[in-house]
């Protein structure tokens, strides 16, 4: 269950209902959820909260995805897969890989976009897109010049801007899906202790034990 409410139809707003519509029907998606691409539907129930929020945030999809944007879209699907892969978003992984194919990047890219690091099937332009992902994600926007170069040997100042923004809202919304627990990052906390067994295990110090 996601960790905050979620607003059925009967609460909706205008601006809100007029969402659940288009992407739910007649349904109400919180006695029925789901979506066409088979995801329980509470990324929007959730972000219904409130309703300036989900448009702030529905301005900038259309924003991304606009015609005339300088980043093409083969490019920014695969930079967004890649940020959901890294910011450990299942739910932005798997909704941009399928993003990725319409864009046109083959199955097998998009399957080696885990580790494309040690993979033959990118070019330099999409090493270079991938190289900065993972600067501004994995490293927090600590950009090194030599992966900076290699992007401006492919892209201009306009197109590196609105990667840079994608990229980041992306991550924004992978770092929300995870900790509000919504659509495929709705899962438990995976790093637990995993208890010795037996009483006397609790008096044993394996580090000391082997140290000596």
């Amino acid at each position: 269950m996601p960790r905050l409410r979620e607003v059925p139809r009967a609460e909706a707003t205008a601006d809100v209902d007029r969402v659940y519509q288009q992407l739910f029907g007649d349904r109400d998606p919180v006695a029925e959820p789901g979506t066409a691409t088979g995801t329980p539907g509470n990324w929007w129930t959730v972000w219904a909260l409130v309703p300036d929020v989900l448009a702030h945030a529905q301005a900038g999809f259309a924003l991304l995805s606009r015609k005339s944007s300088p980043l093409p879209p083969r490019l920014r699907e695969l930079a967004l897969t890649r940020t959901g892969f890294v910011g450990g978003s299942q739910f932005v992984f798997s909704q941009h890989s399928e993003g990725a194919r319409r864009a046109g990047l083959s199955g097998e890219q998009v399957a080696a976009i885990p580790a494309w690091q040690v993979s033959d099937e990118f070019d330099a332009q999409e090493r270079a897109v991938l190289a900065y992902v993972d600067a501004l994600v994995l490293e927090h926007g600590r950009v090194q010049e030599a992966v900076f170069d290699a992007l401006r040997a492919f892209l201009d100042d306009e197109a590196i801007l609105e990667l840079s923004y994608a990229i980041g809202t992306y991550n924004l919304h992978a770092t929300l899906s995870r900790a509000l627990r919504l659509e495929y990052d709705d899962i438990p906390e995976r790093v637990v202790e995993i208890p010795a067994p037996g009483e006397a295990a609790a008096s044993v110090d394996i580090m000391k034990d082997i140290s000596r």
